[in-house]
């Protein structure tokens, strides 16, 4: 796909999604060790289920420290919902003292040293920079990033660190944080992946799974 009609396929999307950066079932949102968490817990479940254990977990470990002392029994008592639960809570309780022991307890800021943190891949760290941090240096390919760029023609590919590069190709860096914003208000509202509501769509008329589908 070329650029511009990439970039207007984003700018429909967006005229669709005004509000999607403030969607309130997202995870990123809260202070950068909140969002760090958060965003690990979410990997393989909804925000939503994440968003239910947030206040009990943070209530008692509000704090690097506190959460890098956990017994981990107890986190898991808490996050018991998540699937990968066990998994998790040991990747929450070393993130946290990775945070301690590497960048005097402050969430970093850079893509490199995010990637350092246990249970810490592209996704999160973009994630992290984007939403805690404001800075855009990558673009966070989830579930539905990934199918809607598929159907929609920005990619070939099923590998998301390809998918993420072709995406950086084709929009401007100013655009990366939101525009994995608006796919997913997409994916979630219209660009389901079992029953898309293609005629529904507004960029129906861009979208290569359309024009195959209904060719």
């Amino acid at each position: 796909m070329k650029k511009p009609d990439a970039i207007r396929i984003y700018a429909a999307l967006l005229r669709r999604y005004p509000d999607a950066k403030e969607a309130p079932e997202t995870v990123a949102r809260g202070t950068p060790f909140e969002v760090l968490v958060l965003t690990i817990l979410s990997a393989q479940t909804t925000d939503k289920a994440v968003l239910k254990v947030k206040e009990p977990l943070f209530s008692k470990y509000p704090s690097p420290e506190k959460l890098a002392k956990a017994n981990v029994a107890d986190v898991e008592t808490i996050i018991h919902s998540l699937g990968y639960y066990h998994a998790k809570a040991g990747n929450i309780i070393a993130a946290s003292q990775s945070l301690i022991d590497s960048f005097g307890g402050k969430v970093p800021g850079t893509m490199d040293e995010l990637l350092t943190i246990p249970g810490v891949g592209r996704k999160t760290a973009n994630i992290v920079l984007y939403h805690a941090l404001g800075r855009n240096e990558g673009i966070a390919v989830d579930t539905h990033v990934r199918r809607l760029a598929q159907r929609i023609g920005f990619s070939d590919t099923d590998n998301v660190a390809i998918i993420e590069r072709d995406l950086m190709a084709l929009f401007p860096q100013d655009t990366w944080g939101d525009l994995t914003d608006v796919l997913i208000a997409h994916g979630r509202s219209t660009c389901d992946a079992r029953k898309p509501l293609c005629e529904k769509c507004v960029v129906k008329g861009a979208c290569r799974y359309f024009q195959m589908t209904h060719s």
